[in-house]
């Protein structure tokens, strides 16, 4: 489990002793909520893009590795791209196009002598 840090440790404190107090969210910030969701999640415009198979291949994997449609992560990943929240993060998962190069290579060298 991961460590708390100070700010975590003082509300699981205050849970813990019953001190936090459940509020209902005012209709001003419920009407806030609403329209942030709706603009978050409104798709209005359709996009035809073209990929390499490889490509294609890659996001489907790291797709099912997500839980999540393969659609779903490549609109994810272009919003968090265009809002400056994209945080790349290693996959267990090595690309086709990596695992391509890697066979050609070792291919490359059988039969060499150094």
């Amino acid at each position: 489990m991961k460590k708390l840090d100070r700010y975590e440790k003082e509300v699981l404190s205050a849970y813990e002793k019953g001190a936090l107090v459940s509020s209902r969210p005012t209709k001003a910030q419920l009407g806030a909520f609403r329209e942030a969701a709706r603009a978050t999640f409104i798709k209005s415009r359709r996009v035809n893009i073209r990929l390499s198979a490889p490509d294609l291949m890659d996001i489907q994997a790291r797709a099912y590795e997500e839980g999540v449609p393969y659609q779903t992560l490549i609109a994810s990943v272009l919003h968090k791209y265009v809002t400056g929240r994209l945080q790349e993060k290693r996959s267990r998962l090595t690309p086709r196009s990596l695992q391509k190069r890697t066979k050609t290579a070792r291919a490359g060298n059988v039969g060499r002598s150094e």
